[in-house]
Parts: structure tokens; C-alpha cells; sequence
């Protein structure tokens, strides 16, 4: 039965009957509008079967096609998703169709796009690289990837060729040309990657990583170690076959082939070889850091590398004395420091400048001064902006100059290592990366905000000083962007 209410006066009762239930309600509202009890009932319940049909109804599929490849790309690059995984999460949750040779369509076509994009990348001013390999299932090949250290943009990221340094050097002519020229490099120390520079007249400028060189000095410290522990360990049973020799007893099991004596005298000098390498390594830590105070000075490059010099020395004697089967990884650790110690100052020779004029300016204990207040700078900044601040007005030009030098002092290769963890998770999926996926990934990471940390709410891009419009990464490859 029709009634003479109005649409309003309808969505008001059935608003009432729905959120406050309360004794009387319903008698009130039938005085009211002049309406049965079971009209009220009736219309409540067509209200409420309304409500359920509208937040439980399936979500209407997509129909525009380029919102479809966005749906696809995102799942694709964000998500780590394999092809079937889209077809199925589309199906899901969205109710589309798509077949996989659709999904192959569309990302073969993104990849285009975002190969073109990388391409047309240009760098403001020289730029510090970071150049470093990952290898692939190819025996003998690995992705070539070349990233901004200070920005970790993505310049270049070349699909499994052949690891030598010809392929470095085309890869470093390719972004010539684009105009990305490197004013200084870093890498791990690949023979491959030192050709190239070396044939290209780079080496010169190329800075060796550091990390890379704790990390053999701690593999090596840590065979140490452990066969340090192993001696130890065979001393309960040394000490029962002599107590039993004593005792005037056969001795059980296999011969020890040292007595008690010998194996102390021989554990003595185990952990004294242990001991040295340790001192050794900690100050090979010390004399690579950005920053280095001597006796109330700070320590110049020539001077660390006289330091550094001393140490590998020191290794090598230290290595005579180590058990013959240790002897050739300590004489490893002495070399790889040997070939890397003409690169792996490059940071502390560049430094000098800066800090020979703060000295001039400012004299030594000042520039002492500062020095011991930014290594501490996360707890007395917690950045040289906020140390800035609490200096001398007298000081703060020279020591805004230093503290820049030391900030972006360039030491490891860092940035191309965060770039291989988020290359590994679709290689895990995927197994091999084509161009166009590299370059998907690559468009992605260049507009990649960065949700906290020192760069929080900056891209790649942006803390290049690139004069890229588009702050999405769909957006710049010409996909509409999905908006919540």
C-alpha cells in the first residue's frame, strides 16, 4: 500500500527504527506520520536488507583498460606477485577476467615505457656512483646496476651479460652519453669494474668499499676463533688421558699425538695470534673511519695511510706465527688490504682540504673540537644542523663547510647494495629479469618516497634535484594512478 509520506520523511523513520530501538519508538512514529505498526515494521525491514545488499555487495569490475594495467603493475612491482598470482588476486578480489597472455601484453608494454623513461634521465651535475655486480643463475653472467650514492637513484640496471670490463665500460659510454658523468666511484673491488675504470682513465678517482674489508677481516677473525675454541675443547679429554698415564692406566681411544703440556703451549699461542689479529682489526676499523682524532689532532690521509701500512706489516708477521692451517687466511686478509689500500683512502684525501682550512681558520683544538662533537652527533645533534646550532656564530660558516664534508664522505657502496634487496625478492619469483622488468623496477625505486628515516617524505628523484612533474611512478610511464 502506497502511503503519502515523502522519500525524506521514510529514510528518517527507518534512520530511527535502525539506530535507537528504544521502548515507545515505534508507537510515537505511528502517531506521528499517521502509519501502521506493521507499515513501520516493513519499512525498517526493507531498510535494513538494503544496508546488508549495499556493504556486502561485490565490487563492480574495472572497465577502462589502462586502469586494468595499473591494477596489473601494481600488483606486479609492489606486491612481488607472478603472473598467475595477478590473474588469480584479480579474479578474487575484483572480479576480473584476464587471461596471461593480457598480463604479458601489458607488462611488455609498461616495460617499453619504462625503458624510454630511463633513457631520457639527465644528471644536474657530476654525479658519485656506485657500481657493483649481481650474480645470476647464468654461470659466468650477473646483473650490471650502477646507483647514486647520495640519492639512491637508479641510473642503470643491465640484464645477466657477461662480467669483464667491457661490458663495464659500455654500460659507463651509455650513461656518458645520457650526460651522467661520474666525478667519483665506489665499488667492492671487482677486478671487472677496475678494468673498466682503468681503460676509461677513472681509477684514479675510485673509491674502494670499506665494508666489504671488515667483512674478510671478520670472516678471518672468526676462523680464529673458532679454532681457538676447537683447542680448547680438546683439553678435558688431554687431561683424563694424563691422569690416567699417571695412574700407570692404558690410554683409551686414539693417540692425541700432543701431551697436556704441548697442548697448552700450543693453545697459549693460538689465542695470542687470535689477540693480535683482533687489535689489528680494530684499529684497521678506527683508521677508516670518516673522522679519526690522534692525540688531540686530526689525523691526515697520509698519515693514516703510514698507520695502515704498519698494520698489513704487522699482519704478515703475525701470519709466521699462526698454525699452518690458518697461515694462508691471514696472508689473504694481508693482501686484499695490500691491493685496497691505494683506493680505500680516496675519502680521507678529499677530506684534507676541507680540513686544512678549517685549521687555518680556525686552529687545531677547535677543529678538534668539532670533530669529537659530530662523531657523537646522535646524541648530541642528533644531525650537524641541530650541532650547527649550538657552536659560536664566530665558527659556523667553517664548521657548516666541515660537517658537510664529513656527512656526505663516501666511503662504502651501500647504495647499490640496497638496490640488489629489492632486485632479489622478484628474482626469487621470477627466477631472471628482462630490461623491461629492471627498468619497471628502477621507474619504481626513482619515485619511491621514503616513508621515515633521514630522507622521510623525499624520492630518489628529488633528492637528486631532478625537474621530473610526475611524483607517481605510474603517472610517469602515462598510467592513471589509483586513488583510495
Amino acid at each position: 500500500m502506497n502511503h503519502c509520506s515523502t522519500i525524506e520523511q521514510r529514510v528518517d523513520i527507518i534512520s530511527q527504527m535502525l539506530a535507537q530501538p528504544r521502548h515507545g519508538l515505534v508507537s510515537q512514529l505511528s502517531r506521528m506520520y499517521q502509519v501502521s505498526r506493521q507499515t513501520l515494521y516493513r519499512w525498517a525491514a526493507s531498510g535494513r536488507k538494503a544496508l546488508h545488499e549495499a556493504m556486502g555487495a561485490p565490487l563492480v569490475p574495472l572497465k577502462q583498460k589502462t586502469s586494468l594495467a595499473t591494477l596489473v603493475l601494481t600488483l606486479l612491482i609492489e606486491n612481488h606477485a607472478r603472473y598467475r598470482g595477478i590473474q588469480s588476486t584479480l579474479k578474487r578480489l575484483h572480479g576480473i577476467r584476464i587471461s596471461i597472455g593480457s598480463i604479458c601484453t601489458i607488462i611488455q608494454d609498461a616495460g617499453q615505457r619504462a625503458q624510454a623513461w630511463m633513457n631520457r634521465q639527465r644528471a644536474q651535475a657530476p654525479r658519485t656512483l656506485a657500481l657493483d655486480e649481481q650474480y645470476s643463475s647464468q654461470r659466468g653472467k650477473a646483473y650490471l646496476n650502477v646507483i647514486d650514492v647520495h640519492s639512491g637513484q637508479v641510473w642503470a640496471s643491465i640484464p645477466p651479460v657477461a662480467v669483464d670490463g667491457e661490458s663495464w665500460t659500455l654500460v659507463l659510454w651509455s650513461l656518458s652519453e645520457q650526460g651522467i658523468e661520474p666525478v667519483h666511484t665506489v665499488s667492492d673491488g671487482g677486478r671487472a669494474i677496475a678494468d673498466a675504470l682503468s681503460h676509461l682513465e677513472l681509477d684514479q678517482t675510485h673509491q674502494r668499499d670499506v665494508w666489504h674489508l671488515f667483512h674478510v677481516a671478520a670472516q678471518v677473525q672468526g676462523r680464529l676463533e673458532r679454532a681457538v675454541k676447537a683447542e680448547q675443547d680438546r683439553l678435558p679429554a688431554l687431561q683424563r688421558q694424563a691422569e690416567r698415564v699417571a695412574a700407570g692406566k692404558h690410554v683409551q681411544g686414539r693417540p692425541s699425538g700432543r701431551t697436556l703440556h704441548q697442548q697448552h703451549i700450543v693453545l697459549a699461542q693460538m689465542q695470542s695470534v687470535a689477540d693480535a689479529v683482533r687489535y689489528l682489526c680494530e684499529q684497521l676499523h678506527a683508521l677508516l673511519d670518516v673522522v679519526v682524532l690522534h692525540d688531540g689532532a686530526i689525523m691526515s690521509s697520509s698519515f693514516r695511510e703510514q698507520e695502515l701500512q704498519t698494520i698489513v706489516a704487522l699482519l704478515d708477521e703475525v701470519a709466521m706465527l699462526a698454525q699452518p692451517g690458518l697461515q694462508q687466511h691471514l696472508a689473504m686478509l694481508s693482501k686484499q688490504l695490500r691491493l685496497a689500500l691505494p683506493h680505500a683512502l680516496l675519502f680521507a684525501r678529499l677530506l684534507d682540504g676541507s680540513q686544512e682550512q678549517a685549521l687555518s681558520r680556525l686552529g687545531s683544538q677547535a677543529v678538534a673540537l668539532l670533530a669529537w662533537a659530530w662523531q657523537r652527533r646522535s646524541v648530541l645533534g642528533p644531525s650537524s644542523q641541530d650541532l650547527l646550532r649550538d657552536l659560536p656564530s664566530l665558527w659556523q660558516a667553517q664548521a657548516s663547510l666541515l660537517f658537510t664534508a664529513w656527512d656526505r664522505a663516501v666511503r662504502a657502496s651501500s647504495a647499490v647494495e640496497n638496490w640488489h634487496s629489492i632486485v632479489r625478492p622478484h628474482l626469487a619469483v621470477h627466477r631472471t629479469l628482462s630490461a623491461g622488468m629492471l627498468a619497471l623496477l628502477a621507474v619504481w625505486q626513482n619515485h619511491r618516497i621514503a616513508p621515515r628515516g633521514l630522507h622521510e617524505g623525499l624520492s630518489p628523484l628529488q633528492r637528486t634535484g631532478s625537474t621530473e612533474d610526475q611524483p607517481d611512478w605510474l603517472a610517469a610511464l602515462g598510467y592513471p594512478v589509483l586513488v583510495v
